[in-house]
């Protein structure tokens, strides 16, 4: 597989962009140098050169390869297997070169002293390839703050007269064997993680079958080839785990790079990854081109660990987490129950409800306004200021609103999307040059087939300063629900005067964070919250929300993986909105025919989310019984909503203790005022409907102290009785879930 031309998906101009990265690697901390020695200790010996830390070991070889030995106890584990290719590879016009001379015997050895930390260490081994006329240099980085983490880079300079082309790098190109590590393991079997943003309702979390191959795409649009148009973003993670180690390779710079991050079974059973960097560019004499900083991870765990490093890290490099507030963690109702035709008058005979079930966030879905970009009010629904009535309402119950609206998107009188035929709407009127073209100079296409403004253009980003004031300020809104949040398109448009088409892509993240920061500046405790539908999140704007949300997942199962990954990410006390219950068992395969039945609200409580529903309230007819809230439901709603206002878990601090894919059955620990909180649920009877199965048997209680332990299930009162810690052991037997409270 050629990966270097796979990935090269029209960044010509990506030189321009690896200008700014390769200049971060020499970023020095401000203020005086530690005088304190570094514990990475580097040694030359027969096999390359070797980075060691207290819980991991480096080798750099002569072909490229960066092998990695994780130490978990007293075992020093791999999964690397002896490499049948290069490490790195350089891709020249349509040759692959694989003529490269590395002087590992004369590597430059240099404090590693940058933003991960002031002590480490940064080797830098030279090259020259005769064949393709490039010089090379490899850089390894590792930090004593961060000893299970490598980084790898690359410069490429062309030291003579001709140009030459350079088409893309691979690096950290890898064979995986997880019998390696785990000798009752065929090579193949391991779990995975994918951070890439394919298409709705694919599973990033996943075991590794015989035959698989995945190309994982980062940064730029995704075609999906259904009535979404497009997705993409993604977080640069792909990480695989068996029960005794894992390992994870990505990207660590700060921006949405277009890059891909390939993963597939080869013939004799092993896996192969990296990531592949496109280049597509001439270098002329004296010209280099640089690679982004690569990482590679070492952990004991699942996808929580590997997630939990790459976020620290570019948290390090300059992508702070916001401060949560109260509101973030408050249970939440959305009219979407009403689908796209909602009424003001459906949202607020709502209210007696909500205030009966301890509901105080409401939400206004899809289809209020009139067109993409404008975002106007409808007049067959919201005319003559029915909206600022209706917030003022909600808010005179003591309800605050959230506003859901999709930033970007602009209609230009072509496509549709539902019911809804395309306009072309004012902002496009006013100001066509706003728009992102294509390589053909038409309007370049994002989710739901839309329009695009610019988000690299300060017009377009004051454009959506103006709108959040008129929805904050003006409107009295307490904050967004902004959704559908993929990928912005690469920007062709030649009055936008662009260094580079990944302009566009690369700024998107400015338009969210306009919105956020305007946000909170009008209403310090409003929440702000971002759907990635279907899909893991973007680089892009993943640090610009109060909430985040497990995505439309499709079932049980993904609310709780999803819940799992955005602890990882956004810290383990984070606000994750569950998304609404009647998700947790979902028949349709689409929009159209979508039935929303689920009621398995333990799977959001149980794993430290924030709970959400979209019940429809009084019966407004049989079109919408699948979501009305009944009097049988509604008992079973209230015992819920009232648990999870009690135990306030998403509030807890919640603990990476058992092993996804390999702990049975699957748990989930948070510890909260001194108390253990332990979830665990049955494997799913039927896959296709996600409702839960039985389980009995033994189940582990870790994380405990060396004392005794009383332990309830706070769900239905049951006494378990007394365990003995550090790890408690229970024989259960239950339905769906089980829920402790261990004191």
């Amino acid at each position: 597989m050629n990966r270097a031309r796979q990935a090269s998906g029209g960044a010509v101009a990506f030189l321009i962009a690896t200008v700014v990265i390769s200049n971060l690697v020499g970023c020095k901390t401000q203020g005086k140098k530690s005088e304190l020695a570094s514990a990475v200790t580097v040694e030359s010996q027969a096999d390359g050169i070797h980075l060691k830390t207290g819980q991991a070991e480096f080798v750099l070889t002569a072909a490229g390869n960066l092998l990695g030995h994780f130490k978990n106890g007293t075992q020093w584990l791999t999964l690397d297997e002896a490499s049948p290719g290069s490490g790195v590879v350089v891709t020249s016009g349509k040759l692959v070169v694989n003529d490269f001379a590395r002087d590992l015997g004369h590597p430059q050895i240099q404090p590693a002293n940058g933003k991960l930390g002031s002590l480490g260490k940064r080797v830098e081994v030279k090259g020259h390839s005769p064949g393709a006329g490039l010089d090379e240099i490899l850089t390894v980085e590792v930090y004593d703050d961060f000893p299970s983490l490598a980084l790898l880079s690359a410069t490429y300079r062309n030291p003579g007269e001709k140009e030459i082309s350079l088409e893309g790098v691979t690096l950290q190109n890898r064979w995986l064997n997880a019998s390696l590590a785990d000798s009752n393991a065929k090579p193949h079997e391991m779990w995975a993680f994918f951070g890439s943003s394919l298409k709705w309702g694919k599973d990033d979390v996943l075991p590794i079958p015989a035959k698989f191959s995945q190309d994982n795409p980062f940064g730029a649009p995704v075609e999906t080839h259904d009535d979404l148009g497009r997705v993409g973003g993604g977080v640069p993670v792909v990480a695989f785990w068996t029960r005794n180690m894992g390992v994870a390779i990505g990207h660590l710079e700060t921006l949405p790079l277009a890059l891909s991050i390939p993963a597939q079974t080869t013939a004799d059973g092993r896996v192969n990854a990296a990531v592949d960097v496109p280049a597509s560019t001439m270098l002329k004499s004296g010209e280099s081109f640089s690679t982004p900083r690569t990482f590679l991870a070492l952990f004991h765990g699942d996808y929580y660990e590997p997630l939990s490093i790459w976020s620290q890290a570019v948290e390090r490099e300059g992508l702070t987490r916001p401060k949560t507030n109260e509101e973030n963690y408050a249970v939440s109702w959305c009219g979407w129950g009403y689908d796209s035709n909602v009424t003001p008058k459906q949202m607020i005979d709502t209210i007696p409800k909500l205030k009966d079930l301890g509901i105080h966030w409401a939400t206004l879905d899809d289809r209020w306004f009139d067109n993409y970009g404008d975002w106007q009010p409808r007049n067959d629904t919201f005319g003559e200021n029915a909206i600022q009535r209706m917030v003022s309402d909600f808010h005179k119950q003591g309800i605050k609103v959230q506003l859901w609206w999709l930033p970007l998107a602009v209609e230009d009188g072509k496509f549709k999307y539902g019911d809804h035929k395309y306009v072309v709407s004012n902002v496009v009127k006013e100001h066509p040059d706003w728009l992102i073209l294509d390589e053909k100079g038409q309007p370049a296409r994002m989710t739901r087939n839309l329009a695009t403004l610019c988000p690299a253009l300060p017009e377009v980003r004051e454009y959506y300063k103006k709108l959040t004031e008129r929805f904050i300020h003006d409107w009295d809104f307490d904050g967004h629900k902004l959704d559908n949040i993929y990928a912005t398109p690469r920007c062709y448009n030649p009055k936008h005067h662009h260094k580079s088409p990944l302009d566009s892509v690369y700024a998107m993240g400015e338009v969210y964070k306009t919105i956020f920061e305007t946000t909170r500046a009008l209403k310090a405790d409003s929440v702000t919250q971002s759907c990635p539908c279907g899909t893991p999140p973007s680089l892009a704007w993943l640090r610009y929300m109060d909430q985040a949300v497990t995505a439309d997942p499709v079932g049980s199962v993904q609310v709780r993986r999803r819940i799992k990954m955005y602890k990882a990410l956004l810290g383990p006390n984070a606000a994750i909105y569950g998304d609404h219950v009647e998700l947790t068992r979902i028949t349709g395969a689409n929009s159209d025919n979508e039935q929303d039945i689920g009621d398995d609200f333990a799977s959001t409580l149980g794993t430290g989310g924030v709970l959400g529903t979209k019940f429809t309230w009084p019966d407004y007819g049989p079109k919408l019984q699948n979501v009305y809230l009944n009097p049988a439901k509604e008992a079973h709603w209230k015992k819920w909503i009232a648990l999870y206002n009690e135990k306030m878990l998403s509030k807890g601090n919640f603990l990476d203790l058992y092993v996804y894919g390999y702990d049975a059955p699957e748990a989930y620990a948070i510890e909260k005022a001194g108390a253990m909180y332990y979830a665990f649920y049955a494997p799913v009877a039927a896959e296709k409907d996600n409702k839960g199965g039985k389980w009995s048997g033994e189940v582990e209680l870790r994380g405990l102290g060396h004392a005794a332990y009383h332990a309830t299930d706070y769900v239905d009162g049951k006494d378990y009785g007394t365990v003995t810690g550090p790890t408690g052991k229970l024989h259960v037997d239950f339905i769906g879930s089980l829920l402790l409270e261990v004191k």
